[in-house]
C-alpha cells in the first residue's frame, strides 16, 4: 500500500463565524472514521506559534527554512492506501470536514520505512 500526504495551509481555512465547533468535530469524526478503517498513519497541525529552524549535519542550528521556501503551515494527514481513487476519496471526506481544497501527494515507496 501506498502513504499519502492531504494537506491544506493555514490561510485557506476559513471558518464562517459559529461554525468553528462544527470544523472540529467533523475533521475529528473523518480522522476516527480513517482510523476505524485501518488507513490512518499520523495527522495534526503545525504549531504557528513555534517558529521553524534549519538543523545542519554538524547539528547547527539557523532560524528559518530553506531559502526561497515557504514556510508549510496548516493541517496534515498521512493515510496507507490501496489506490489513488481511494486517496482521492479520503482527500474529499477531509477537504468537506475541513470546509478547505486539500493538497494531496503520494509518498516515494521506500522498503525501509
Amino acid at each position: 500500500m501506498t502513504k499519502y500526504l492531504i494537506s491544506f495551509p493555514s490561510e485557506a481555512m476559513v471558518i464562517p463565524e459559529g461554525e468553528f465547533q462544527a470544523v472540529v468535530d467533523d475533521s475529528h469524526a473523518v480522522i476516527e472514521e480513517a482510523k476505524a478503517a485501518g488507513v490512518y498513519v499520523f495527522g495534526g497541525g503545525l504549531n504557528e506559534a513555534v517558529a521553524p529552524v534549519l538543523v545542519s549535519a554538524d547539528g547547527e542550528v539557523a532560524e528559518g527554512t530553506y531559502p526561497n521556501r515557504m514556510v508549510p503551515w496548516g493541517g496534515y494527514t498521512v493515510l496507507e492506501l490501496p489506490t489513488r481513487e481511494a486517496a482521492l476519496e479520503w482527500a474529499a471526506k477531509i477537504a468537506a470536514a475541513c470546509r478547505c481544497a486539500q493538497e494531496l501527494r503520494e509518498f516515494m515507496y521506500d522498503p525501509a520505512s
